[in-house]
């Protein structure tokens, strides 16, 4: 939800929808505006179905396809460590979201109690 929040309010740092925007242009990801929305609301919505427990496997798909996005344009050419600028937290968010859209999202959750 984080990187969503930075992404769409121009939170935690983040550049918001214009900063993100010239980002995405400069990386050939066009039209800018229109994916930086969409990449913020995918993080930010996904995270918040994810963390409440609603339409589970939906949230795990708006993260995963986010993070291969993430990858492929930006992360991949840098090498597998984060600390490179590399894809590991990428995949480590793909992993963890299929791990849950696999297992569910447990008792606690609201896809438990409404379906």
């Amino acid at each position: 939800m984080g990187h969503g929040a930075q992404k769409l309010f121009d939170w935690f740092g983040g550049g918001g929808i214009q900063g993100t925007a010239g980002f995405f242009e400069s990386i050939g990801v066009k039209p800018g505006a229109f994916m930086a929305g969409m990449a913020g609301l995918s993080e930010f919505g996904g995270g918040l179905l994810l963390v409440l427990g609603l339409l589970t496997p939906l949230a795990a798909l708006l993260l995963i396809g986010t993070m291969l996005m993430a990858i492929v344009k930006v992360h991949a050419a840098n090498g597998y460590w984060n600390e490179s600028g590399g894809f590991e937290y990428n995949l480590t968010i793909i992993a963890l979201a299929i791990g849950i859209a696999l297992t569910g999202a447990g008792v606690y959750s609201l896809d438990t109690l409404i379906f």
